[in-house]
């Protein structure tokens, strides 16, 4: 494992190429290889996994959207309705990883993308201390929403979310108000929160979209900021 973590730190610059030289489209590579050290530089270099399922060819896709979706810590927006919600629930970080992966992975879920490579390789890193888990809870110890991403520096790369329809309303944006007070430190102005596509239910929490330069130009000032001081590991609730 050590060996894949220290290729990664080291950035393997070049894999995709020079950005000028990508595709004016958001799939930018795709590729039969997929292992952690391969998707840890993909980070680095404003690049992410999602697999080509649909596409025939039974590849991974490497994407970098033309419009990038981000969450700058100092604009999260947390409406009155939203704050009365967080009261009912509590959360935790990095205590029910399997679960929240899970949860996002259901295959009844639509446009569903995490496959049994997508799931094996970022539980690897989540091990490794790469990919970090917020989950939601209700007052009757149910798990009702949750996220997880992954970790490099002043980037979090936020992977998937979901909230459960019955029990947990508005679960996966506590979930993600929770992420945001934990990174918000003295580096919380390089920080980013990348959220892949900026959908409806991200604006509402301030996130915006940013053209592909302008990303990475964002990313290589994140990249340079401290770890945050994530919690020590807790135990799987039962």
């Amino acid at each position: 494992m050590a060996g894949w973590h220290n290729r990664a730190m080291a950035r393997r610059p070049g894999i995709f190429g020079p950005a000028q030289d990508w595709p004016e489209q958001d799939l930018i590579a795709f590729s039969a290889e997929f292992d952690e050290g391969l998707v840890l530089a993909a980070y680095t270099e404003g690049v992410f996994p999602m697999p080509l399922h649909e596409s025939g060819f039974g590849q991974m896709g490497w994407w970098s959207p033309l419009q990038r979706g981000v969450l700058p810590l100092d604009a999260v927006r947390v409406p009155r309705s939203l704050r009365k919600s967080a009261r009912h629930y509590t959360t935790t970080i990095d205590a029910a990883f399997e679960q929240v992966l899970d949860r996002c992975a259901d295959p009844q879920r639509l446009h569903g993308w995490i496959d049994a490579d997508v799931r094996r390789i970022y539980t690897s890193l989540h091990r490794a201390g790469r990919v970090h888990s917020v989950e939601t809870w209700d007052a009757e110890g149910r798990l009702v929403g949750g996220l997880y991403g992954v970790s490099m520096g002043g980037l979090f790369a936020g992977e998937s979310m979901f909230h459960d329809p019955v029990h947990g309303r508005d679960a996966s944006k506590v979930a993600l108000v929770a992420l945001v007070a934990m990174l918000y430190d003295e580096h919380a102005e390089d920080r980013i929160i990348d959220v892949q596509w900026q959908t409806d239910h991200l604006a509402t929490l301030g996130a915006i979209e940013v053209e592909r330069e302008e990303y990475l130009g964002l990313l290589a000032e994140a990249l340079s900021v401290p770890e945050p001081a994530w919690p020590a590991r807790k135990e799987d609730h039962a």
